[in-house]
């Protein structure tokens, strides 16, 4: 299999078990490329699929749906690994601090003592754009709580991950102008943290919601509500075939 592909293993919000957590996988050449986010369910889905972890993971921001299987990677590349520590990790710099309190600092990684909790991985800061496999990719602050906490992610040509997030408009004109696919945050309902359909509908332009792969809703009856009204919707273990990166960006030519 040749191309890129993205691999849902979440769509759901964090009330939305049954949905996984929000988190897919960046395929190249049917491969495991890059994951985006790391919740307890969607890890679970993702292990059953490739038997075993992410090659690399992307941090969007750390509410616990989009973290909280880090302890289990932990384990598995701590222990099961010949040599910890090979797990790119990127994570947005100003969300460093606050993925380490979620996940890093609690006392003592082992019970034993002996080793830090980001030994077993590669931990990455990276600021608007950064480097994997040669390829380049952009990051960029979106809406949700509070100012760069929260992550999108764009494959350039290819893919834009919205991550949790408010409608984006402004954003989307500058990091979705060359015919990427958007995997797009949104609910039938909006929410102070959280896209609506309707506030999309009424603020996207039609070409741009063309574009729009919706992900994290609460409920399957909700997901295919927004169906009904034309939209696509993305499932859980659903494979998204994507446009082919622009080649300026990949491989450094």
């Amino acid at each position: 299999m040749s191309g890129w592909t993205l691999r849902f293993f979440g769509v759901g919000n964090a009330d939305a078990v049954e949905l996984g957590n929000s988190m897919a996988t960046i395929e190249r050449d049917g491969e495991p490329w890059l994951t985006i986010d790391c919740g307890s369910e969607g890890l679970t889905a993702c292990l059953a699929h490739y038997g075993h972890p992410p090659r690399a993971l992307f941090i969007t921001h750390t509410h616990m749906d989009h973290v909280g299987g880090f302890e289990r990677l932990f384990v598995h590349e701590y222990f099961k690994r010949k040599a910890p520590g090979r797990m790119p990790v990127y994570v947005p710099a100003s969300v460093v601090p606050l993925l380490h309190q979620r996940v890093g600092d609690y006392p003592n990684a082992l019970a034993e003592g002996g080793v830090n909790f980001w030994e077993a991985f590669q931990l990455i800061p990276v600021g608007d754009w950064f480097w994997h496999q040669g390829v380049r990719l952009e990051t960029f602050a979106v809406r949700h709580h509070w100012p760069r906490t929260a992550f999108g992610l764009r494959l350039p040509g290819s893919l834009v991950w919205t991550g949790d997030t408010r409608p984006i408009g402004d954003l989307l004109k500058v990091y979705a102008d060359a015919g990427e696919v958007i995997a797009h945050d949104c609910a039938l309902q909006g929410n102070p943290s959280h896209a609506g359909l309707d506030e999309l509908e009424r603020e996207y332009p039609p070409e741009l919601l063309e574009r729009c792969v919706l992900y994290h809703y609460a409920s399957a009856e909700e997901g295919e509500a927004m169906r009904r009204r034309g939209r696509r919707v993305a499932l859980p273990g659903q494979a998204l075939t994507l446009p082919e990166p622009i080649s300026g960006i990949m491989d450094g030519s």
